[in-house]
């Protein structure tokens, strides 16, 4: 611990103050991170690409870890090889996150953490109406607009749906330059690592509603990010038929 020896204080003692801190901090996730569609959100998506009724940008980002051990310590190793969290976010059009669940193995992929999560069971309850959008790791559903794959002839119509998830990815981006740990990895016990997640969306919200000046956004998306959107699901056949509708009623050339 870095500050452990910059102020002579032992690291079980960093580590106390640090589980501590993260936790007085997590608790004011509900007043901080709220999923609300808002019609500025909705109106704000519109206007920068022609996509109505967007409530959100969903996407997931790896959080590096130590290798947690024990018989599912492996299960925390991701598809590029090291151990991580795969952390789904939800923003809105003001870059600020709305949603956020930490706590899914590196190797889980993006689709089954949103179709386990509570934001997929109230839209598909109904109790949220809208679109998010998510890139091709995610299936799609008439809540969730994804872009067609690469083949597909009506693609340009729906180009501009990966302009409105590249918010996710900017977000992401700022967020780690923002708070390094995030970045770099984190060393903690695995129940504390999940805690300080929380902590710095927390911080994140806070900064921009308080007008803290953040770091500019990467130049290029983060390589993680890039890599989990070429991944392809298929989607399902009433999110097939309500994307080929939008895309009749709002792209038609």
């Amino acid at each position: 611990m870095v500050d452990g020896d910059l102020f002579g204080v032992h690291k079980s003692t960093v580590c106390r103050i640090v589980s501590r801190v993260s936790k007085a901090i997590a608790v004011l996730k509900s007043q901080y991170i709220r999923f609300e569609p808002r019609r500025e959100t909705t109106a704000e998506f519109y206007g920068r690409a022609g996509f109505p009724g967007v409530i959100g940008a969903i996407d997931c980002t790896h959080i590096p870890i130590t290798n947690p051990g024990g018989e599912n310590g492996e299960l925390f190793r991701n598809r590029k090889g090291y151990c991580s969290i795969n952390v789904q976010v939800v923003c809105d059009d003001q870059a600020q996150i709305t949603h956020v669940v930490a706590r899914w193995l590196g190797s889980t992929h993006d689709n089954r953490i949103f179709d386990n999560s509570q934001l997929c069971a109230l839209l598909e309850r109904g109790e949220i109406r809208g679109h998010l959008v998510g890139d091709n790791g995610y299936a799609c559903r008439p809540y969730l607009m994804t872009p067609f794959e690469p083949s597909d002839p009506g693609r340009k119509k729906l180009q501009l749906l990966s302009h409105s998830n590249k918010r996710g990815n900017r977000v992401f981006g700022v967020w780690k330059r923002r708070f390094p740990c995030i970045q770099e990895g984190l060393r903690t016990k695995l129940d504390t690592t999940l805690t300080i997640i929380v902590a710095v969306a927390v911080l994140y919200n806070f900064g921009k509603r308080v007008g803290d000046e953040l770091p500019e956004e990467d130049e290029h998306p983060l390589e993680d990010d890039l890599a989990d959107a070429q991944v392809q699901n298929a989607g399902n056949a009433n999110g097939n038929a309500v994307r080929r509708t939008l895309i009749e009623n709002h792209f038609a050339a």
